[in-house]
């Protein structure tokens, strides 16, 4: 028997991965869980390794000032607001609120993506 879903995803109706192109989990596989044969199995996002800094390649530094946020940061030197976790990842940080914290922090800013 063949499954309609899986056609549907076959002929790009639906998308294959749940996440957009700019999400961090883009091209991370995803796997599933069963714990029984009798029960159906739960999908899950493989671990996503985040990047050595020293292999990403800085466009600029930052300052950090008052009312900034990771998103602002994405928004205003990646062009998408969605994207801060590329400054997070340069950063070698795993909470993005970490890089906008500490007023005064230089912050890694990597080069846009496809660049």
């Amino acid at each position: 028997m063949t499954d309609p879903v899986q056609l549907l995803i076959d002929a790009g109706a639906i998308p294959s991965t749940p996440f957009g192109p700019a999400s961090r989990y883009n091209g991370v596989p995803l796997a599933l869980l069963q714990r029984r044969p009798d029960q159906p199995g739960q999908v899950y996002v493989k671990r996503r390794f985040i990047p050595a800094p020293s292999r990403i390649a800085v466009a600029a530094r930052h300052a950090v000032t008052a009312q900034e946020r990771p998103d602002l940061l994405g928004a205003k030197y990646l062009g998408d607001p969605l994207l801060y976790w590329r400054i997070a990842d340069a950063n070698a940080v795993v909470d993005p609120n970490e890089l906008t914290d500490t007023l005064g922090r230089r912050v890694a800013i990597p080069l846009p993506p496809g660049m």
